[in-house]
């Protein structure tokens, strides 16, 4: 797992505890809609970090040199 997908999941986390366990308010902000945006963020975070991982297992190449010992 890429730490973009770690991130993701503690994003996620702290967005789920935001939006449902914390009772407390701040004025002016809502605590949870900031818990859904931190969700989101982490759900977009796993995403990216699968697909970051996933591209860059699948560029692996292999070169072959040849050469024609009759030309040296």
């Amino acid at each position: 797992m890429s730490p973009t997908a770690g991130s993701g999941i503690g994003l996620l986390v702290i967005g789920a505890i935001l939006a449902f366990a914390v009772k407390d308010s701040i004025p002016g902000i809502s605590l949870e809609i900031v818990g859904y945006i931190c969700m989101a963020g982490g759900v977009l975070a796993i995403i990216f970090g699968l697909i970051g991982a996933r591209s860059q297992t699948s560029r692996r190449t292999d070169s072959t040199e040849r050469r024609n010992d009759d030309q040296l």
